[in-house]
Formats: C-alpha cells, structure tokens, sequence
C-alpha cells in the first residue's frame, strides 16, 4: 500500500469537502482533471497524456474500435505463478486463480485511456470547492455532473466518487444477462435498458436536482415466460431520506406496482439471486450499514481497456467458459487503485459482513469488489470490465460478472456482443419517459 489512510471511515455528523481553493487548482497540473496522480510511477504505469483521444470516428450504436488492438500481453499470471505478482494482486483475484487451473490474467501494457468531456473537468473543479458529505455520509450536497470529491479524504468521499461519477447524460441498448450453474448450464434473459442521468444535465444546478440521480427504464425481451416485464426505477441521492422508488409489470397481473424493498441485500432476482440489489453496478444505494474506511492506494493489476471482448462478432459461447469467463478474450494491466473497506456497522444485519472495494484513480470507478461472509470468509470477487466509450468519452463497464466462491455459480451482465449494436448515447430522451404513465402505456402496446 502507499499513501495508507488510517481512520478517515465512519460516519460524522457532517463532513465538509475541507478542499482548500488552491489545492483544487493542482486539477490539471500535477494531479490530472479528476484527481489522479498525473505522473506515472517510474516503470509500468506512465504518465496521464490527456487520455483516449475525443474525435475518434464512431457511428453511434456501434461497437467501439479497439484502439489498442497491436498490443501483446506482457506476461501472463496463473494459479502456479501468482505468488511472483502478490503484491499486485486482491485477494480476490488470488482466489479465482487458485480455485480454477484454467484460469488466468493476460498483462498488458498499462494504456491511461481515461478521458471526458471539458465540461466535466470543469464540474469536477467546482464540486472540489463545494461539496459536502450530508449527515453520516447518506448523500452529497453542492455538487452535480460528476463525482464529488476528486481529492478524497475519506472512504465515503471516493464511495461516492463512483457512484456519482460521470454516465454520460442518456443511453439505450439491449443486453443479455446471464446466471451460471456450477456445473456450467446457462439462464440467458434479454432486456432493453433506457437510462436518462438526471445528475449530468447540462446547466443544472444542485437545488433543483430533487434528489434525483437517474431514471431507468428496463424490459424483459426473452425467453418468452418472462417477456414483457417491466422494472422502473427512480434512483434517488439521498436514500436514507428518500428511498429510491421503484415499481414493476408483469404481464399476468396487468397492473403496475410499487416494490417498496428493492435495496441492501435484498435477493436480486434478476441474477437468479446470485447477489443482491445492493451490488449492481458494483455498489450502489444507501451507505449508511456499514461502516466506511479508506485504507490507501494501491498499485493493481485490474481489468481494464476491455475492448477485446466488447465486439459485435463475439457469441456468447465465446465468452462464457462453463465456470468463468473466457481469459483469452480479458485484459487487465497495471493501475492506481483507492482501496476502500466497508465493515457491518454494529446493530444492523446484512448478507455480507465486510466489502472490500477497488476503484479506479483515473475514473473513479469500482473495478474490483470483494465480499465477505460472518466468518471473514471469501465470498464473492465481482470484476467490472470497462472501455473508455467514443461517443461521449467516459469509463464505464462493458461487462460486470460476479463469481459466488461458494456455491461455484457466476453471473455475468452487459453481453450486447450478438445483438449487432451497442449502447446508443444518443439517444432523445427525456425525464417523462421514466412517468409511471410512460410505463403503463407502454404495457398496453
């Protein structure tokens, strides 16, 4: 670990970002526009250079060119070598590749892609002046676009660093999510998703934000017992207030209703129950039942550019090995990750007893995520296989898979690779498409 924090978790009445003017002008100078460290470390991790360039050609909805495609792999780190890489690796990561002979992390050459729009550096700039931690970190005042606190000073600070990072503004695609047995059997389900980011509207300012993040949209395609069901979803910033409001249709009822438990280690039903609400996009929801502590920063060998495995011509077969993912078609390399450890907070009960969490310097995206059960054993590793999209140029996963330690079982979401298009960022939507009445309209149709 460098840079090991100690004490800087738990929750206080109310945590100021304590930013000093001066410091947020090192954005852009010695640290890069979202605060990660601008020079490389000397070997394997280079300098950031501005990242991924922002006019490559791109037709939306199409996949995305990899722009690394020349590069070969470094060295390759198995069950019988990982001892010699240790000091780089999760105890995640270890445990996948002591578990499974056949699998195993191709290295490639650390690429520092991560690059956004200007108008988000300069948001990014203005939350380090003003925004704040609301009472035992339940949500984020003062700040909108994107993440919070670029010079973070507590665990919660780069929680939520991720969980307000920048998605673009609206996005549309279809995908296959997929639950996988121990013994390699597969539960394929389509759906369309429609997002629109309420949080990274041009010109908004934090008042008027009512507590809104986003607004998703998700509807089931195949197979065809479950077709037609419609989940809604209003994800609200402060949900230890304001739980986030959610409502689905099934088609036999023919009615909307609320889902009033749809948060914490409520079973995701969607994953076959493989994880819980709580862990789609890696985290998400209400902190406020554990206990948060930053421990540091650490050099990792992480996934990372995954564009190899984000093309049209894939077939899920490709992808899917009977107990994880194909390893042929992953690229890790060598980051600056902040380490971050949520412990159950005394009094409150849920599935996981302690979560480790490892995000990204240069996008402030969770890559990695460890869970852990009553005993301190290892549950579950959940790897968030990203690239860094043309069309409005961020970082976000092209594919998250979780593997159950226990039960040997994996999920894996976000296989758009056989539906001959991608995320569509271009999308024209708008807050009144995510009404209940969209949604109702919709059903009848």
């Amino acid at each position: 670990m460098i840079a090991v924090v100690c004490g800087l978790a738990g929750f206080s009445a109310s945590a100021g970002a304590d930013v000093d003017p001066v410091d947020a002008e090192r954005l852009g100078k010695d640290l890069t526009p979202v605060g990660a460290e601008m020079l490389g470390n000397g070997s394997d991790i280079p300098a950031w250079r501005g990242g991924l360039a922002k006019d490559l050609d791109h037709s939306p909805g199409d996949f995305h060119t990899n722009p690394f495609a020349t590069d070969r792999a470094k060295f390759r780190i198995t069950g019988e070598n990982w001892q010699q890489h240790k000091d780089r690796l999760s105890p995640g990561q270890i445990a996948l590749l002591e578990r499974f002979p056949d699998f195993y992390l191709d290295v490639y050459p650390t690429r520092r892609s991560a690059s956004y729009p200007d108008y988000v550096y300069q948001a990014l700039k203005d939350n380090a002046n003003k925004a704040e931690l609301l009472e035992y970190g339940s949500g984020v005042r003062n700040a909108v676009m994107t993440s919070p606190f670029p010079m973070p000073q507590s665990g919660l600070e780069v929680l939520w660093n991720h969980t307000l990072r920048f998605r673009g503004h609206a996005m549309r695609f279809e995908a296959v999510a997929t639950s996988v047995t121990s013994g390699g059997e597969r539960m394929d389900v389509l759906r369309d998703y429609q997002y629109y980011i309420r949080y990274s509207e041009v010109g908004l300012e934090p008042e008027d934000l009512d507590n809104k993040i986003f607004f998703l949209k998700r509807k089931t395609l195949s197979p065809a017992q479950m077709a037609g069901r419609i989940t809604l979803v209003h994800e609200t910033l402060d949900q230890v207030r304001s739980p986030r409001k959610s409502w689905i249709y099934v088609p036999g009822q023919r009615r909307l209703r609320r889902t009033p438990d749809l948060s914490y280690d409520t079973a995701d039903v969607n994953t076959n129950s493989i994880r819980t609400i709580d862990q789609v996009d890696m985290f998400n929801g209400a902190p406020d039942f554990y206990d948060w502590t930053l421990v540091g920063k650490q050099e990792l060998y992480v996934p990372y550019n995954a564009y190899r495995v984000h093309q049209g011509d894939l077939t899920l077969d490709n992808i899917l090995a009977e107990r994880h993912l194909n390893p042929e078609l992953l690229r890790y390399e060598a980051h600056r990750v902040w380490v971050v450890e949520a412990n159950l907070r005394v009094g409150y009960r849920h599935r996981y007893a302690k979560r480790r969490y490892y995000v990204d310097e240069d996008s402030w995206s969770i890559l990695y995520a460890e869970e852990y059960d009553s005993e301190g054993n290892l549950w579950q590793v959940t790897e968030s296989h990203t690239i860094n999209f043309y069309d409005v140029p961020m970082v976000y996963p092209t594919l998250e898979v979780t593997y159950d330690l226990q039960s040997g079982r994996y999920y894996a979401e976000g296989l758009d690779n056989e539906r001959g298009a991608t995320a569509n960022f271009s999308e024209r939507l708008t807050p009144r498409d995510f009404s209940t009445s969209s949604v109702r309209r919709e059903a009848r149709r």
